[in-house]
């Protein structure tokens, strides 16, 4: 059996991580095709080079697709202090998942949202360099560290795999059914329907 050219291993890559819902290590690829995890790092930098959106995790190597192409779509309901911000924001990114926004639900000024949109570690250093280096505090202060995320991703095990993680790390909170109402709109609508009753700790999205 021939060794594959560059360009045919590129090729292999390219459509293993374009049909993957989880990331792929390097030395997945390397022993795969019988070359050093350096050669799979050039590899996957000649295919950014073409356009190819790949994200780097700390688990291997994600296709990023955009959010409006997200096949599944979860509410999660959080609570944690703000130093361990950066912890609940990798856990989602590190499965490949992309935090597209925080929002809390507040008694006097109603539902408060920002945009994140991160996809990878380094856009969760970045959002957090930001926080630092302002005077802005987390939307969570306002309501004792409890807020929300939305977040997307392209299959449902990915939100899973999120969900397992944040619950590992304690930052899962119950999500009461009247919190629907006034969550609805927010990054997915949300029905009693979508509550889900064998985890109330978060709203999935009616596929």
């Amino acid at each position: 059996m021939s060794t594959p050219s560059g360009e045919e291993r590129q090729a292999v890559i390219l459509e293993t991580l374009e049909n993957a819902s989880t990331p792929i290590a390097a030395s997945r690829f390397a022993e795969q095709f019988g070359v050093s995890r350096q050669v799979i790092v050039q590899d996957i930098a000649l295919l950014r080079a073409s356009g190819h959106q790949i994200l780097s995790t700390n688990r291997g190597y994600l296709i990023e697709h955009q959010p409006n192409s997200a096949a599944a779509v979860r509410v999660f309901k959080c609570r944690h202090t703000a130093a361990q911000m950066r912890a609940e924001l990798q856990a989602m990114v590190d499965n490949g998942a992309t935090v597209a926004n925080v929002f809390i639900s507040h008694r006097a000024y109603g539902t408060v949202q920002a945009k994140l949109n991160l996809h990878s570690r380094a856009d969760v250093d970045s959002f957090l360099e930001k926080m630092a280096s302002g005077a802005s505090q987390p939307l969570m202060v306002a309501t004792d560290g409890y807020h929300y995320h939305t977040v997307l991703a392209d299959s449902e095990e990915i939100l899973d795999a999120v969900e397992h993680d944040l619950g590992q790390l304690g930052f899962l909170a119950p999500l009461r059914e009247y919190e629907l109402e006034d969550i609805r709109g927010i990054g997915q609508p949300a029905t009693p329907a979508d509550l889900d009753k064998t985890n109330p700790h978060n709203v999935r999205n009616g596929n």
